[in-house]
């Protein structure tokens, strides 16, 4: 599987993903909320089907799925991840995003078209912004290389991909690629979807802890081509 493939790719075999889907699957059920589905489906704007799991009770049965399980490795995180993703409802989901932040130094390089499918597929903040900064962040500071696949994704036509391009840095802190940071920002600073000039701002907003000066004088330089929401973000916290 190539690092930039686009193709949906293929659930390996995995004897830790039969037995996590398996003690997955009758956690949840029985803990699942009708009532309160239908209003978290409504606050989401109906992307998915939920269970009306609440987060502490979620990440408890989390715990009793994995207890004991042996640490996975890159086979078994991509078929845990595959398999949730096909569940229609959207705690599964959750799930897998919280299974790969704390196990995604067991992917190598080759993870990151797996990043590409749960990213694009169904894409929502709540899944997207996760994997952007503590699954895709982490693959690429341990693969300079991967910078190329942000660069696409950057560019894509998909504002997901884009604002999970914007995103993938949001922990670096020190180690910012500031030219990479900014240049991004200034690509899609006239792209007229909410959720890229909030990335914009939020990307902004979070490496000013680091830098605030830098931030403050990109934006000076550069406000007329900022929408004002991502402006309002960048300063936030540091003012003019």
């Amino acid at each position: 599987m190539g690092v930039t493939g686009k193709r949906s790719p293929r659930i390996p075999d995995s004897a830790l993903a039969d037995t996590v889907l398996e003690r997955l699957t009758a956690a949840y059920g029985p803990a699942a909320d009708p009532e309160r589905a239908v209003a978290v489906r409504a606050y989401m704007k109906d992307i998915a089907p939920f269970l009306g799991l609440t987060a502490p009770v979620r990440r408890a049965l989390d715990r009793t799925v994995v207890q004991g399980l042996p640490r996975p490795g890159e086979a078994d995180c991509t078929a845990i991840a595959l398999r949730c993703w096909e569940l229609p409802e959207r705690e599964y989901r959750y799930f897998a995003v919280d299974h790969l932040r704390r196990h995604v130094r067991s992917c190598s390089s080759g993870f990151l078209p797996v990043v590409r499918h749960l990213v694009t597929t169904d894409p929502w903040w709540d899944t997207v912004d996760l994997l952007a900064a503590h699954v895709a962040g982490p693959l690429v500071a341990a693969d300079p290389r991967l910078t190329a696949v942000m660069d696409e994704w950057i560019a894509d036509d998909d504002l997901w991909l884009a604002r999970a391009a914007l995103l993938h840095q949001l922990r670096y802190k020190e180690r910012t690629d500031t030219g990479r940071l900014f240049g991004y920002c200034l690509r899609r600073s006239g792209h007229p979807d909410f959720f890229i000039r909030k990335a914009v701002g939020w990307c902004l907003r979070e490496y000013a802890k680091t830098d605030p000066e830098a931030v403050r004088a990109f934006v000076a330089e550069h406000r007329e081509r900022l929408a004002p929401l991502s402006v309002r973000e960048a300063l936030k916290n540091i003012g003019e």
